[in-house]
């Protein structure tokens, strides 16, 4: 039994071994090609770099300068990190209060952020942009809100599911010693969250980071631009691009979510298990 598990458990490390690498395949494409002149991409997308191919790091300044990339990095930067300071903070709150406060109302909010989790996004995209025009929302803090109701139902089931495996007690505890409702959700429940937290982050981070057909729709473009939107700009006219600059600018957008997702992986699984528990 001991060889079959072996052997099982080899052939299956081998199977994902390769899933892993067709997965990565694509993104390391997107690297080499990006070293490569506009020419040679188109014809020969699939081989290395060579001497008469390389232009070593033309392509990143020239997509740089085409795009107007650090305005939009930094524009992407503010709208992820507050979108998802917003969602956390407010999801695991209702989530709290969702659990410890069972009636109606928290029956309604929850169902609620269930439903909202069902709803496609094509369904009231177009409601949504009209109102987000009309109530003035098309700029960097209004989306903030937008990403937040987006965002709340996924979020709102996660921390749900792991307040529900926090003992009670914990909480009297600290009512008992003078904490009040504040000061017990923030001293007490949320360090005691940080996986669901760290998993959450990750999770919207990178939805927000990559997003662009609601920063298309709702920001004032001619004002501010989000990296997946200024990377459009070097699509030309009658289907022109310039390829070099394209992967260049690729690379450099994808490089700060890839990095954050390597450095909170970990807290994945464990949060999303934690989460199940009595969910």
């Amino acid at each position: 039994m001991d060889k079959k598990k072996c052997k099982h458990g080899t052939l299956l490390t081998i199977i994902f071994t390769i899933v892993s690498v067709l997965y990565m395949y694509p993104i390391i494409l997107v690297v080499i090609n990006s070293f490569k002149k506009k020419a040679y991409i188109s014809k020969a997308p699939f081989a290395l770099p060579s001497e008469k191919t390389f232009v070593g790091i033309e392509n990143y300044i020239r997509g740089i300068e085409k795009t107007g990339l650090i305005s939009a990095f930094g524009w992407t930067v503010f709208i992820t990190v507050l979108s998802v300071a917003v969602i956390i903070l407010c999801c695991s709150m209702t989530a709290w209060y969702i659990v410890r406060v069972k009636n109606l109302a928290t029956s309604i909010i929850y169902t609620a952020c269930l439903v909202a989790m069902v709803v496609p996004f094509q369904m009231e995209m177009y409601t949504l942009s009209k109102i987000a025009n009309m109530l003035h929302m098309d700029n960097p803090w209004g989306i903030i809100i937008i990403y937040l109701g987006f965002g709340a139902g996924l979020a709102v089931f996660m921390f749900t599911g792991f307040v529900k495996s926090i003992p009670l007690e914990i909480e009297e505890a600290a009512m008992i010693d003078g904490c009040t409702p504040i000061q017990t959700f923030f001293q007490v429940v949320m360090p005691i969250m940080k996986p669901t937290c760290i998993t959450v982050a990750i999770l919207q981070a990178m939805w927000i980071w990559n997003d662009y057909l609601l920063p298309s729709l709702v920001l004032d473009t001619k004002k501010y631009k989000t990296l997946s939107i200024a990377i459009q700009y070097l699509k030309g006219g009658y289907g022109s691009v310039d390829m070099g600059a394209m992967m260049g600018v690729l690379v450099i957008s994808i490089i700060p979510i890839i990095i954050f997702y390597l450095a909170c992986q970990k807290y994945i699984i464990e949060g999303v298990v934690a989460g199940a528990v009595k969910g």
